[in-house]
């Protein structure tokens, strides 16, 4: 049996696992590589395996470091299901067509600014299409939480709750192969539960595990700390220095954190009166469908949330819609908190709000999530002098906020955590989705405080399981 590392080795994002026996062929993840001047051209270079090949795909959650290149797939020969949890399935629905829907757009503005530049630039064409996202979803087959299915002969699985974001989840994959039965474990993204969801399903037992290492070498603030901050960077921004908040926040998980924790620092007392503007079409379809799986929800945030996101609940929250009301923000000079998306400032409206706000010092930027490398969220986070948005040069004035226990992520303790449920070490572990030299700080740490047989798997190499 063989397991090759085609994405998310020895860095974040691009996530794709593929998995080999005598009878059976399928990937876990199909992730877009975000961030980079590579990771263009890793988007488009040609799958590590063949598309027709694969007997069927199985989706730790939407996210789309994890799932944002299966509209290619599909494009490129993939006919299988792709198996994931109900709550995936709807936010797939919407997140790919909004990957494809930027797509498009900067496409058009390269085409633009190549043509007034008479540069002869290549002109590259999206990587999909919304065409090509509407044949990718009727592949999509949705499966309950712990519920066991057999996508193929000789292969089960079972998809337990990562506490990530909504939908995500942990997958554990029964192999059989010879007579034999390998059990591998697929982490996802292991979160943190809080404030919205459940915590992570422990698992207790595993020939192989993949394990996450996005934040394998540091630990978070505490949420009360988490709150401080935050409510130190509302109070001082609207009230002492009258300027935006501008919040860049991925629309799944994040942006739906903030707003409850908004509006209880607002039934409390802790900030002043809000007014809330949702500005991404991506995160009010997600806040919809987070409803419909609102018993996914963690009980005591529940309906603290549904009561905000009622009509004339309070805080005040505006949910932006078209682009001209996404633009007329821009002629707010104070008192707004703007969240937007992409999370990472890779792309979508938080880039025009950025240039509208980031060299303001009455303004303040607040980061609630993790920046990749070569992202122009983690320049900003860098505190460089200088960013380059839509090709103009935006000095650095605001004040930058990084609020980490915010993350969707578990840190290196809740890593730990997660792990320490096994009654046995694995066979093997290995640790993935981390930068690489942060992977390798937790492969040390897993083999000092479990004993663990653990390694660092390079891009594109195999192991025999």
């Amino acid at each position: 049996m063989k397991l090759t590392f085609l994405g998310a080795a020895g860095e974040v994002t691009g996530s794709c696992y593929l998995v080999e026996t005598a009878a059976a062929r399928f990937i876990v993840d199909c992730g877009m590589f975000q961030g980079g001047h590579e990771a263009d051209a890793k988007n488009r270079a040609p799958f590590g395996f063949d598309p027709r090949s694969l007997d069927f795909v199985l989706l730790t959650h939407a996210h789309i470091d994890h799932s944002g290149l299966l509209p290619r797939l599909v494009a490129a020969g993939f006919t299988g299901t792709v198996f994931a949890t109900h709550a995936t399935a709807d936010l797939l629905r919407v997140m790919l067509l909004d990957s494809a829907h930027i797509q498009e757009k900067e496409t058009e503005w390269h085409r633009r600014s190549a043509s007034r530049d008479k540069r002869g630039q290549e002109l590259l064409e999206p990587l999909y299409t919304a065409r090509d996202v509407e044949v990718c979803i009727r592949q999509l087959h949705g499966v309950a939480y712990e519920a066991t299915v057999t996508p193929h002969r000789g292969v089960r699985c079972r998809f337990r709750d990562a506490g990530h974001i909504l939908g995500a989840a942990i997958i554990e994959t029964w192999v059989e192969e010879g007579g034999q039965t390998r059990k591998i474990v697929f982490s996802g993204d292991i979160g943190q539960g809080k404030p919205l969801l459940r915590e992570p399903t422990p698992i207790e037992d595993a020939d192989v595990v993949l394990v996450e290492s996005t934040y394998g070498n540091r630990l978070h603030k505490s949420l009360p700390d988490t709150i401080k901050e935050l409510t130190h960077a509302i109070n001082d921004t609207l009230t002492r220095k009258h300027g935006n908040i501008i919040v860049p926040a991925f629309a799944v998980g994040r942006t739906q954190d903030l707003l409850y924790l908004l509006g209880d620092l607002y039934r409390r007392g802790a900030v002043p009166d809000l007014h809330i503007y949702v500005d991404s079409p991506l995160a009010t379809q997600t806040t919809e469908i987070m409803l419909r799986h609102r018993a996914l929800l963690a009980p005591h945030t529940r309906d603290t949330l549904v009561a905000m996101l009622a009509e004339n609940g309070r805080p005040r929250v505006t949910f932006v819609e078209s682009v001209e009301e996404s633009i007329a923000l821009n002629r707010i000079r104070g008192g707004a908190l703007i969240i937007s998306a992409s999370g990472m400032c890779e792309g979508g409206r938080i880039k025009h709000h950025l240039v509208h706000n980031l060299g303001r010092r009455e303004c303040t930027i607040v980061f609630t999530g993790f920046q990749a490398q070569g992202t122009l969220g983690r320049r900003i986070v860098d505190r460089a002098a200088h960013v380059h948005i839509f090709g103009e040069e935006i000095p650095v004035q605001a004040d930058i906020y990084t609020i980490g226990g915010l993350s969707a992520h578990a840190d290196q303790n809740g890593l730990l955590a997660w792990l320490r449920h096994f009654r046995r070490p694995p066979r093997q572990a290995f640790i993935v989705h981390g930068e690489a030299d942060i992977a390798h700080i937790f492969r040390d740490t897993v083999q000092t405080q479990l004993g663990w047989n653990a390694v660092v798997p390079a891009a594109h190499s195999t192991a025999i399981i």
